[in-house]
């Protein structure tokens, strides 16, 4: 019967992203009643789902950046022999159940999941590339929304906000007295959850001293630089371990 599995011996190496993405999350916000355009408790249940990736699953990658309703996980070493039906099934699963329990346990919702190949220099730009996507979908929700309440449909918002440059949706916003870049960082830029080794004081009860250990700690990252600034370059690198 294993012969007729479509894919299942489909496999990959790393370094890879998988990306997880939220299936038609608009309805979660309308069951739930989330904040628009961004709900704060939403995000932290995203971090959440993300801490207990990179903690709990036994997927085990290096990190993950979130984004809206999107994740994207990070891998240098591969569950599953890099089975990529397995991880991506895995992943995606274990994120939704995750997100249900975070999200209190009353609704059912479901994530995708695709694998994208990737090398360090790769991963950079693909970072670059998601935040820049937050910060996008951080001015169409914030302009979308003040169309909405200005009376508009959510369906007319979004065909006039279609194709606008971002300089012209700053505008819009800026006419009506509202700084986008002073929200939070989190809605701009994401955020990430990695691996963070920490130094804590122990004792060791054979020599019966104090001594100083590490322990590795997951850590949420919400004020993010700018990935394409000369900073934000600098932080990916060592996130990297680019030489």
């Amino acid at each position: 019967m294993e012969n007729r599995e479509l894919f299942s011996n489909l496999t990959t190496i790393p370094p890879i992203f998988v990306r997880l993405d939220g299936r038609a999350f608009h309805k979660l916000t309308e069951t739930l009643g989330l904040e628009k355009p961004f709900d704060d408790f939403f995000n932290t249940s995203m971090c959440m789902v993300c801490s207990s990736l990179l903690s709990e699953s036994g997927l085990n990658p290096d990190f993950a950046f979130t984004f809206s309703d999107e994740i994207s996980l990070y891998f240098t070493q591969l569950p599953f022999s890099g089975r990529v039906e397995k991880i991506d099934s895995v992943a995606a699963s274990f994120a939704a159940s995750s997100l249900t329990l975070a999200l209190g346990g009353t609704t059912l919702l479901s994530f995708d999941a695709r694998v994208i190949p990737a090398t360090p220099a790769f991963a950079m730009e693909y970072l670059a590339n998601r935040q820049n996507e937050a910060w996008r979908n951080h001015i169409n929700g914030y302009c979308q929304q003040v169309l909405i309440e200005e009376g508009m449909t959510g369906k007319k918002a979004a065909e006039y906000l279609k194709g606008l440059p971002s300089k012209d949706l700053h505008e819009m916003m800026h006419v009506r007295g509202f700084n986008l870049a002073m929200t939070p960082a989190w809605q701009r830029r994401g955020v990430l959850v990695h691996k963070k080794l920490t130094e804590k004081e122990g004792f060791n009860p054979i020599t019966q001293e104090t001594v100083v250990v590490e322990r590795s700690a997951v850590t949420v990252d919400k004020d993010l630089p700018l990935f394409t600034s000369d900073e934000g370059k600098e932080f990916l690198e060592k996130l990297l371990g680019c030489p």
